[in-house]
């Protein structure tokens, strides 16, 4: 065993004074990481959640706050709205706002007449759509993701009340680089699941979303139940009554059992469900660190319960034009600017010419992977609102202190 394996498993080791001398404590403490996975519901990060009706489509939103500027949330290709959710948490906390985020056309909850057209020009003219039936006048800044960030520079040229716009990890040349490999990660993805927590399961392990507490809210809205062809959303309560029945019945067993256990057996029964326990947790660490083929082997027999709300596969017609001219269209936008990047690496020459010459904000933050607001909520939800608060678009909330990122 490494020495990183051991100071992992380390910190997961009780505090000295507990005692799990056990063979009932072993059960439970086994049963509560199977429950480490469990899916979460909108409910906690928002205040509504509803359909808006625009001609034969039908665009479903979340929002939250009643008073301020409006946040439009975009997210990324295969993601929903509900990737926003800990970020929602965050900025609402931070600033005086509201939160408007979007299942955008074929993803989550909403439903057009024809799903598979993601080009970039229809999906803008459905952001501005929407934004301008429910938004009202009120003024509006935009904040995309990937795929979302080049929807949001888009729909900025159709919307009058805009008055600012954040792309978070997405810049041209970096992204029209990564498209030749893309088909290769999609393939390498598990088709379908078992059940939800399975999914979420996979994309802490692969490293698709490195905050296991942003998957279990964001992951269920990227896939959907193939027997009722509905989004994984609308199964949560059943999934969590019907767990926290099972788990309580495994618990009853197990201690009715414990009752029998002869007590010079206890201590060899306690030594070989920890040493199981220190193999399993081991295991997951290197697991962690596998690289995503590996990760996905381990899914591809399991059930077909659950699979992804989109076919990423079939929309590579849509790719370059999603990414291309995107830099200039960004630089030509006159709304005060903000990027945020996963690394320094990203920027492409147009928009490390753009930033020399003060066209817009940009802040890397470090340490995360491409799902930056899930990874990281905290850090780019208070990149966000000093951006808001330095432009006079927002108050500050009475506890929010703006860190300004250092030169």
């Amino acid at each position: 065993m490494s020495a990183l394996q051991k100071s992992v498993l380390k910190s997961k080791l009780p505090p000295s004074g507990m005692d799990f001398t056990t063979t009932r404590s072993c059960k439970a403490r086994a049963l509560q990481r199977k429950r480490d996975y469990d899916p979460i519901e909108w409910t906690p990060f928002f205040d509504d959640s509803k359909d808006i009706v625009i001609g034969e489509n039908t665009f479903h939103i979340y929002t939250k706050g009643n008073q301020g500027p409006t946040l439009v949330l975009l997210h990324g290709g295969g993601y929903s709205a509900l990737t926003w959710a800990e970020f929602t948490k965050s900025i609402t906390s931070m600033i005086i706002c509201r939160v408007l985020a979007l299942d955008l056309r074929g993803h989550g909850d909403t439903h057009t007449t024809d799903d598979e057209d993601l080009s970039g020009d229809t999906l803008a003219m459905d952001v501005a759509a929407v934004v301008k039936k429910v938004t009202e006048g009120n003024p509006v800044i935009l904040v995309g993701h990937s795929m979302g960030g080049a929807v949001a520079v888009r729909a900025a040229e159709h919307l009058d009340n805009l008055t600012g716009l954040t792309l978070i990890d997405v810049v041209e040349g970096t992204a029209m680089d990564a498209l030749t490999s893309m088909q290769s990660f999609l393939r390498s993805r598990p088709t379908n699941f078992s059940s939800i927590s399975q999914a979420i399961e996979w994309c802490v392990r692969s490293g698709q979303i490195r905050n296991i507490e942003s998957a279990k809210v964001s992951v269920p809205g990227q896939i959907k139940n193939n027997e009722t062809n509905k989004l994984a959303t609308h199964d949560i309560k059943d999934v969590l009554a019907s767990s926290i029945a099972h788990s309580n019945e495994n618990l009853s067993v197990s201690i009715e059992r414990d009752d029998v256990i002869p007590e010079d057996k206890v201590g060899e029964d306690d030594h070989h469900d920890d040493k199981e326990e220190e193999e399993e947790e081991g295991e997951e660490t290197k697991e962690k660190t596998d690289k995503l083929p590996t990760a996905t082997k381990d899914f591809a027999t399991q059930n077909k319960k659950y699979s992804w709300r989109i076919n990423l596969s079939k929309t590579e017609n849509h790719w370059s034009g999603w990414f291309k001219g995107l830099s200039a269209a960004f630089l030509d936008v006159p709304a005060p600017k903000l990027l945020l990047l996963a690394g320094i690496d990203r920027l492409d020459r147009e928009l490390t010419v753009g930033q020399m010459q003060g066209k817009f904000q940009m802040q890397v933050l470090p340490a995360c992977g491409h799902a930056v607001h899930e990874d990281v909520p905290d850090k780019v939800a208070e990149a966000i609102a000093t951006f808001m608060v330095r432009n006079k678009f927002a108050e500050p909330a009475s506890d929010f202190h703006r860190v300004f990122p250092a030169c």
